[in-house]
C-alpha cells in the first residue's frame, strides 16, 4: 500500500482496534492465475496473530490457498472532504480514510472443534449481550450439516501496515475547519473521522 510518511500508522494497538471494529474484510489471493476477491468477517486472534474465518465452500477461491500469501484489506470510516470547507478555492476535492493491510500465510483448517469454535467466537462478537440466540442451544446435527458446507481457514500474519489519511499535510487551521464541517452532519463516518483528526491534533 502507498503510505506518504504523514498518514503512516505506527501504533500497532490502533491497527489492532481497525480490525476488530472494522472486521468486515476483503481477501484477495490468486485463483486460476488471476486476482480473485471475497468479502467476509474475520476474527483477529492477537495471541496467535492471526485472522480466523471461513469460506462458502462453494466459492472455488479456498481450493488452491493452502499455504499462499494473501492479502487482507480493512477499511475503517471514510469520507470526502469539499474544498469549499477551506479558507482558500485554491484546492482540490479529496477523501479521509484509515485502512489497514494485512498480509500473511494462507492455513486451512480441518478439526472440527475448531471450526465449532470459531463460529462460535464470531456470534459472540455480533450479537447484541441480550440477544436470546446461543449457538450452543441449537442442534449438534444442524451444526454438523452446516460445517459440511463450509470451508475454515486461518491467516498466519506476516506483516501489518495501515494508513490513516486525516489531512496531516494540511495546516491545523484548515484540519481544524475541515472538523468543524464533519462534525455538522449526522453522517456517521464523517462524525468518526471528525473525532479521529481530533485526536490527531492532540498528539
Amino acid at each position: 500500500m502507498y503510505i506518504p510518511k504523514y498518514f503512516q500508522i505506527n501504533d500497532q494497538e490502533m491497527m489492532v482496534e481497525i480490525i476488530e471494529n472494522y472486521s468486515f474484510a476483503t481477501l484477495f489471493s490468486q485463483h486460476n492465475r488471476e486476482p480473485y476477491a471475497t468479502h467476509l468477517p474475520l476474527l483477529l486472534n492477537k495471541e496467535e496473530n492471526s485472522l480466523i474465518g471461513h469460506f462458502a465452500r462453494s466459492n472455488p477461491q479456498w481450493k488452491e490457498m493452502d499455504n499462499q500469501q494473501v492479502l487482507v484489506t480493512f477499511h475503517g470510516p471514510h469520507c470526502y472532504i469539499s474544498p469549499s470547507w477551506y479558507e482558500t478555492d485554491e484546492a482540490v476535492p479529496t477523501w479521509n480514510y484509515m485502512s489497514i493491510h494485512v498480509y500473511g500465510k494462507m492455513e486451512m483448517i480441518q478439526d472440527e472443534k475448531t471450526i465449532y469454535n470459531s463460529f462460535n467466537h464470531l456470534v459472540n462478537k455480533y450479537e447484541h449481550p441480550n440477544s436470546s440466540y446461543n449457538l450452543n442451544k441449537v442442534e449438534s446435527s444442524y451444526i454438523e450439516g452446516l460445517s459440511k458446507g463450509i470451508v475454515a481457514f486461518k491467516i498466519n500474519i506476516t506483516k501489518m501496515e495501515g494508513k490513516a489519511k486525516l489531512s496531516q499535510n494540511h495546516s491545523v487551521e484548515r484540519q481544524e475547519l475541515v472538523i468543524k464541517e464533519l462534525e455538522k452532519t449526522n453522517e456517521q463516518n464523517n462524525i468518526q473521522i471528525a473525532s479521529l483528526m481530533k485526536k490527531n491534533l492532540q498528539k
